[in-house]
């Protein structure tokens, strides 16, 4: 198995993207710790992870709280031999629908101060660990680089969380620590499941569980070279 004996986070873990790649880690080794502000779809999560045999807790935590992150942290770090990985996949209270000149300042900013305040605060919790170990993987879920009216504030996210990436790779890196972020191919209306997004070069939309698979191969030494990167999961929809 690819993560075995690996203690990982998964923030935002009872979401479709968080819940799928908890479940990849557990299925690869890992000892997988959910953390969102609902106990109750952290625990359905859980039971699906333990009843395919692998292990799994859960935590009741909002990730814009950093003295509860890093206690949280403390306490995985404590129960286990450290961090290996910190997987962040919390949603940003986005708002779409209505352009840019029409939009508060607030609500478009809204996103943006979310997606990096959890990002630096649950990266911080656990690279900390990471440091003291000398290895370490921070994995961060966000958007793509496409051009589409209408977003309101997430691609001014998505572009700083890749900077914030960025730069956290360039000063964790020396000391062991590895920085990724994988770029979704977006939430699918129902029934839209397997239709590639508009504007996609493949035929098929990429399924939660490839995510999952992309983030477990990021997660795990057969990545153990790649940081300051990204992972383009759009289908084409994203063309570098």
């Amino acid at each position: 198995m690819l993560l075995a004996d690996r203690t990982a986070i998964v923030h935002g873990g009872a979401g479709a993207v968080g819940s799928a790649v908890a479940r990849g880690f557990a299925r690869e080794g890992a000892v997988v710790h959910l953390t969102g502000r609902t106990v109750v779809p952290l625990e359905a999560v859980a039971h699906r992870i333990r009843d395919d045999g692998g292990v799994a807790h859960v935590a009741e935590l909002d990730a814009t709280d950093r003295d509860a992150v890093d206690r949280h942290a403390d306490a995985v770090a404590a129960q286990g031999r450290g961090i290996d990985i910190c997987f962040n996949a919390t949603s940003n209270d986005d708002l779409h629908g209505t352009p840019l000149l029409d939009m508060d300042v607030a609500d478009v900013l809204r996103p943006v101060t979310k997606a990096v305040t959890t990002t630096l605060t649950t990266a911080a919790a656990a690279a900390r660990h990471m440091v003291r170990g000398g290895s370490g993987v921070i994995l961060v879920m966000g958007g793509g680089r496409e051009a589409i009216p209408r977003l309101g504030g997430s691609q001014i996210a998505w572009s700083a969380l890749a900077g914030a990436c960025r730069q956290l790779a360039s000063e964790l890196g020396p000391q062991g620590v590895r920085v990724v972020w994988l770029l979704s191919p977006g939430s699918p209306a129902p029934g839209d499941e397997n239709r590639a997004a508009d504007g996609a070069l493949l035929t098929e939309r990429p399924r939660y569980d490839d995510v999952a698979n992309a983030a477990v191969f990021a997660a795990s030494d057969w990545a153990r070279t790649m940081t300051a990167s990204e992972l383009n999961l759009t289908g084409g929809l994203v063309v570098d």
